[in-house]
């Protein structure tokens, strides 16, 4: 009895718990541009065979640049770096036919020494048609 029931589980975990399979990769980017003098991390999601989504790391991914350097998941651009744009690769290790490649501006206006307060996003705030009469 013993016997038939460790059988019985073994058959339903090699049924069941296989490894879902990547079958594509997607940017999900946290801003529309990438930062100089920072490490900007690139947020990779792989589509499973069975319509989950799971996150993606160095282990999994081989990560390319046009013209910076990557640790990890975080691309580095120097303060100094002059191009307007880089061109970023993913590509599954288990499966190099997956793949994705985007280009991603590169923020040209500084970030203000000093956010706005409230009082004063309030007061800028454009009035919306609806309100005018």
């Amino acid at each position: 009895m013993k016997k038939s029931l460790f059988c019985l589980a073994y058959i339903l975990a090699a049924t069941f718990g296989k490894a879902q399979k990547v079958d594509s990769i997607y940017f999900h980017l946290y801003t529309d541009s990438l930062k100089k003098g920072t490490h900007n991390y690139i947020n990779v999601d792989g589509k499973l065979s069975n319509g989950s989504w799971k996150p993606l790391t160095a282990k999994e991914l081989e990560f390319t640049s046009s013209a910076c350097k990557f640790s990890g998941n975080e691309l580095i651009i120097p303060s100094d770096f002059r191009d307007e744009k880089v061109t970023i690769k993913a590509v599954l290790k288990s499966n190099p036919s997956v793949s994705i490649e985007r280009t991603i501006w590169i923020k040209r206006k500084p970030d203000p020494e000093t956010l706005p307060t409230k009082e004063e996003v309030i007061k800028d705030k454009p009035k919306s048609k609806s309100h005018i009469q």
